[in-house]
Order: structure tokens, then sequence, then C-alpha cells
């Protein structure tokens, strides 16, 4: 008996033409609106952007109340654990000013031609020192800060800010224990007392201003802050702090633009402003020629170029 063996017709093979793109159902987001647009139709915006520049401002200003609230705090809270409190504001200055007298007054004898020197010593103590803490304390403002920031949304140059201001609270009480100085050491009061009012003004203007630039700087790059005290240093025994430039320039004959770098030095012109300002036998003919220019130029530059310099990278604070 012979056996039949049927077998199955072979599959058809798969075509070798791509498939047609099946056609959109009606769940699929045909129209032509993005994400962006739908979000700005419902009101909503992206979370932590940089706003416009008056935005910005106007932001700052609403939040006036918050950075000098949060200035008077640290400030406070600065010396809570010492026995002495706020008694070391005043202290700490004086006792620089003294550590320097004894350096520079004595041992280097640059008091030497220099009238009312423990007054001018003090006095370029003091306007230096608020620089270089606004300095100090704008470098870690963001980076010393990243709980706040990265846990509330505000415009972050409130902090640098906020910091400034506190070290200008700072200075006042420091200019009570340099009244005292002055009138100890024969000092009459002056109505030019009252030209360190525009003087501080422009000083903390240029002093939020590269405050600002280091903030944005250390938030980058938080090592900054550790470099921050010797680049400070220098700037302060190139200042005219414990020495007077313009009796180094006249007994000198150095190169014009030396002279002119020490003069224009804007630590050098706001600490001449103040000893022009409070000390009477600091006159005119000891500033430097066109040094208010020279404050507010310095003021204008760092103010508003740190500002917009800082105000470019908000968005970028607290990530990363």
């Amino acid at each position: 008996m012979s056996q039949v063996l049927l077998d199955k017709p072979p599959a058809p093979k798969p075509s070798a033409s791509p498939a047609a793109p099946a056609a959109p159902g009606p769940s699929a987001p045909t129209d032509a609106r993005s994400a962006a647009e739908l979000a700005a139709r419902h009101g909503l915006t992206v979370s932590g952007a940089r706003p416009s520049l008056p935005a910005y401002v106007r932001q700052l200003w609403h939040r006036r109340h918050f950075i000098t609230a949060f200035a008077t705090a640290k400030l406070t809270a600065q010396y809570s654990q010492a026995k002495l409190g706020q008694l070391w504001q005043i202290m700490t200055p004086l006792l620089n000013a003294a550590v320097y007298y004894f350096i520079f007054g004595v041992l280097m004898n640059t008091k030497h031609g220099v009238p009312d020197y423990v007054p001018f010593l003090v006095t370029g103590v003091f306007v230096f020192t608020f620089t270089q803490q606004s300095v100090m304390a704008g470098t870690r403002a963001i980076s010393g800060s990243l709980g706040l920031v990265r846990a509330l949304h505000f415009p972050r140059a409130s902090l640098p800010l906020s910091y400034c201001l506190q070290q200008l609270q700072q200075l006042l009480f420091s200019l009570c224990a340099l009244v005292a100085i002055l009138l100890a050491f024969g000092v009459p009061p002056a109505a030019s007392w009252l030209l360190a009012i525009p003087a501080l003004a422009l000083q903390f203007t240029f002093n939020a201003g590269l405050a600002l630039v280091m903030a944005r700087l250390g938030a980058k790059t938080p090592d900054i802050a550790q470099l921050m005290p010797f680049v400070l240093r220098t700037w302060m025994y190139a200042s005219g702090v414990m020495w007077s430039i313009d009796t180094v320039l006249k007994d000198r004959h150095l190169p014009h633009a030396l002279t002119v770098l020490l003069e224009a030095n804007p630590a050098a012109v706001y600490i001449d402003l103040m000893r022009f300002a409070l000390i009477d036998s600091f006159d005119a003919s000891r500033l430097p020629a066109h040094v208010w220019a020279w404050a507010v130029g310095w003021a204008v530059l760092a103010g508003v170029g740190g500002f917009i310099y800082f105000w470019k990278a908000e968005e970028t604070y607290g990530r990363g």
C-alpha cells in the first residue's frame, strides 16, 4: 500500500517594502501647539527662569524688607556667642588699628610727616574694612547659603546686597568709636563731616557691585573664598591705609602710570574722601585731582556692571 505525503504550501514571504506610517489617531497631538505654548496658555512659567532686568529690579524692591531684616539678623547673631557681644563690632577694627599703628607707625615710622596720624590711621582701617568685609561676605553669599537658595524662590541678589548692608551697619557702629577718637585727639566737629554721607553712599554702591561680582564667581568656584584674603591684604597695602599716598608721591619720582594707579585706586579714593570729611588737617591739597569724579565713576561702574553681571547668571545659582 502506497503512502501519500501531503506537504503544506510554503508560507508567503514578507514584503520588502516598508510599511506605510499609520495615520494619527484622534488622541495624538496633531495641532502645532508645543509644550511651551500650552504652558503659556495656562499661565505657567519655567521655574527659576531669569526675569527681565526691570522685573528683577522690581522683585528686589518688593523684598527690601527681607533684605534689611536679614542683614540685621546676621549682624545681631554675629557675636551672639561672645561674652562682650556687640562690643566686638567696635573692638575688632580698633585692635587692628592698634596693631597697624605699632608696626607701621612706630616701627616703620610711616607717621612721619602725617599730622593727626592716629585719626588718619583709624579712618583708613575702618573704611577699608568696610570694603574688605563686603567683598568677603559677597564671595560666600551664594555658596554659603545653598540650602536657602535651593529651598525658596527669590531674587538671588538679595543675599549679597543684604551682606553689604550688614557691613554698612557694622561700619556705623565703628564710626561712633571713630568720632570719639577724633574728639580725643583734638579734631573739632565741622560742617565737612556731612560729606561723609555721600562718600559712604558711593562706597556702599561700589562695595555692593563688587560683592555681586564675587558672589557669582564664588558660586561657580568656591575656592575663590580661600584666595581672596591674600588679594585683599595686598590691596590694603596699596591703598594708603597705614601710610600717606600724597607724601610718598612727593618724595619720590615714580612713573606717571604708577602715580595714576595709586591715586585712582577705588579703596584709596573712598578713604581719602572720608579723611577729607572728618579730619581738618587733611585738606583739599592732599586729595588727588578729580577725586569726586573717580568716586562716582567707580560706584557707577561697579554698581551697575556688577548688578548686570550677577543678573545674567540668575537661573544658574544653586544648581549643579
